[in-house]
């Protein structure tokens, strides 16, 4: 399920001639006879792939109204299985397939993606005064190589009340919070969130506390790829058979003998240069997602298991619309599905 954006590629327009070919190793090579034509990304498959990466890795908010408390401290593991489009085009070309033991060459196409991306991460959350509260966290995506990083900040807005007319209502409290993700040269992904919930805990034979909560969950999605070679098998270099930039250095000569100006484009020795035009990068991805989250917790002493699920409240399409998120007037988010996140916990309150 590692990302394989080499292979989201849309062939150049009106050209029947494909952009590259696929070699006896089933490799992706440039194709001569469309030298003059580069290959297209596929930016919308590209978006839609980091619209559900980005869903998965985005802070889950997965705890109730109450902090842990002044001097609070908890530790806790966390996984969370988020429901991806697995039939879909873009997760079959857009994610590397299973290895061949024999050969250790990948397919050439994803042909069972995952039908959910496992996160799992270690959470450790620290109270200080006036109802504020620190996360930390590191995880890993399963199947993958993308490890993901980031930070929550609480506040509590009303709280610990026991007594009294205050102890009616529910708790209310208020975060940010950040996830970003190394491991992959492919894209950049960090999504920020802001949460809102309510909760209440409801004590149980004086030893277990059981806590209901419910929220909303603002993401913003920053997703950027890296630099794409979409013909990986091809060497550009060799193919060119690169002898240097055009530079006062080394000058070209035209036709007829003329210095031509010195552009720093690569100098070819009897090759072309055509391949150069197939390293790419896609368009960045800028989305917005609006998400629903209830789940409770349960607490007998020190130890802490929970149960949470998230799920969106707008299609990913609705909630992304105007001129930014269209290519070629059609937005770049249709037909994309709603997901879901079911998430569990278990940790220690000290």
């Amino acid at each position: 399920m590692d990302p394989a954006l080499a292979r989201l590629v849309r062939e150049p327009v009106g050209d029947a001639v494909p952009c590259r070919i696929t070699g006896p190793d089933n490799g992706l090579y440039y194709n001569p006879a469309s030298r003059y034509q580069r290959c297209q990304t596929d930016d919308a498959a590209f978006a839609k792939l980091i619209a559900q990466y980005g869903f998965a890795i985005a802070p889950s908010a997965m705890h109730s109204a109450r902090t842990t408390g002044y001097g609070g401290f908890e530790i806790g593991i966390e996984a969370d299985y988020t429901k991806i489009d697995s039939d879909a085009d873009f997760w079959r070309r857009g994610t590397q397939g299973p290895q061949d033991p024999t050969s250790g060459h990948f397919s050439i196409e994803n042909r069972s993606p995952d039908s959910f991306l496992q996160h799992y991460s270690l959470k450790v959350r620290k109270g200080f005064p006036f109802g504020f509260e620190l996360t930390g966290a590191v995880g890993f995506l399963a199947n993958t190589s993308i490890f993901s990083g980031g930070a929550d900040v609480r506040w509590a807005l009303f709280e610990g009340f026991r007594k009294g007319i205050p102890a009616i209502f529910p708790e209310l409290a208020i975060g940010g919070s950040v996830r970003t993700i190394t491991g992959t040269e492919e894209f950049q992904l960090t999504v920020a969130g802001f949460d809102a919930q309510i909760s209440k805990p409801l004590p149980i034979a004086g030893t277990v506390v059981v806590t209901p909560y419910a929220g909303y969950q603002w993401i913003h999605i920053f997703g950027d790829s890296g630099l794409i070679d979409l013909t990986p098998n091809t060497d550009a270099v060799n193919y060119c058979n690169f002898r240097g930039l055009n530079s006062p250095a080394n000058p070209v000569q035209g036709q007829n003998g003329e210095t031509l100006a010195h552009d720093g484009q690569p100098v070819c020795d009897g090759g072309s240069q055509a391949d150069f035009n197939n390293t790419v990068v896609f368009d960045a991805v800028r989305m917005t997602r609006h998400r629903l989250h209830f789940g409770a917790q349960l607490r007998f002493q020190m130890v802490k298991f929970g149960a949470h699920f998230i799920t969106d409240v707008v299609s990913p399409e609705d909630a992304n619309q105007g001129a930014d998120h269209e290519i070629n007037g059609q937005n770049k988010f249709a037909g994309l599905g709603s997901q879901w996140t079911l998430a569990l916990d278990l940790g220690a309150v000290f």
